[in-house]
């Protein structure tokens, strides 16, 4: 338990660091460097086998790679411009629709109501919200479910973390030329790189880590509801590194989604399977957040 919890910290306040950059360069760069950066190190352990594969399973790969990098870039650009903490609720709608439609039982719908009475509660702040921000996290989450979708496909033709470290470095391919567009020189400023690749240990390397080694002996249905605490997480990050500070309804907002994830985990809705982990043994997505 102790182990995911540092995961999802390590997470959130990587992705707190990474927004206190945004007034030297662009999220387009730093996202890119949380890329290769866990690109490079999952390459280094992995090794994936190349060879003997399928045109099937390069399809597959790349579109994971394609969701990996679209759900990072997503909610970098969504943290820009509104909170964190936010960010993160709003995103989280997208695996939490995922769930509770892999559901067959009608009572489950009551996780869908509960998430959307916590997005209400952020449109009566709307005043605080930049609509372009909330459309970012939205695609983060739309990708996020894609991600999950992807993830279990990737994990039955790749073994172990093969696909995820391939699809890490399709990733960090895929977004090379809008991060030098983006910032040009100032990408290769010494600091913005040592900061950029601690983002990257942050916000990848870490929490695959303890991912890894947690869900070895935690049961999980443990694992999923302690994920549902991101959000919640996100917003406290934010206060100690941006001293962002949220308003009570926000934080309303941000326990009702995280009670409908609660919720959906608990009833057996699972969020997704990570590669190289077996049927049932759930994980919202290493890399997350995308964060």
């Amino acid at each position: 338990m102790g182990l995911v919890l540092v995961g999802i910290a390590s997470v959130q306040v990587g992705a707190a660091i990474a927004k206190s950059l945004f007034d030297e360069i662009s999220p387009t760069a730093i996202v890119w460097l949380r890329l290769m950066t866990s690109a490079l190190v999952l390459a280094l352990v992995a090794r994936p086998r190349l060879t003997g594969r399928t045109r099937r399973d390069w399809l597959v790969v790349l579109g994971f790679g394609a969701s990996l990098a679209t759900m990072n870039w997503g909610i970098y650009q969504s943290f820009s411009r509104i909170p964190l903490g936010i960010a993160v609720t709003i995103e989280f709608i997208g695996p939490l629709t995922l769930a509770v439609l892999g559901s067959r039982r009608a009572r489950d719908l009551v996780w869908v109501l509960l998430a959307g009475c916590g997005v209400v509660l952020l449109g009566f702040q709307r005043s605080d919200l930049d609509l372009l921000g909330v459309l970012y996290a939205l695609l983060a989450g739309a990708a996020w479910a894609a991600y999950i979708l992807l993830s279990a496909s990737t994990g039955r033709r790749w073994a172990g973390f093969d696909g995820l470290a391939v699809a890490s470095v399709v990733a960090a391919l895929g977004m090379t030329l809008p991060a030098l567009l983006a910032s040009g020189t100032g990408l290769w400023d010494g600091r913005i790189l040592l900061i950029g690749a601690l983002v990257g240990l942050l916000s990848s390397v870490i929490p695959y880590s303890c991912e890894l080694v947690a869900l070895r002996s935690l049961r999980p249905a443990v694992f999923g509801i302690l994920m549902s605490l991101e959000p919640a997480a996100a917003a406290l990050a934010a206060i100690v590194v941006l001293h962002e500070h949220l308003s009570p309804v926000q934080w309303l907002a941000i326990a009702f989604v995280v009670a409908a994830s609660i919720g959906a985990t608990r009833s057996g809705a699972p969020l997704g399977d990570p590669p190289g982990h077996e049927e049932g043994e759930r994980s919202t997505a290493p890399g997350t957040i995308a964060t």
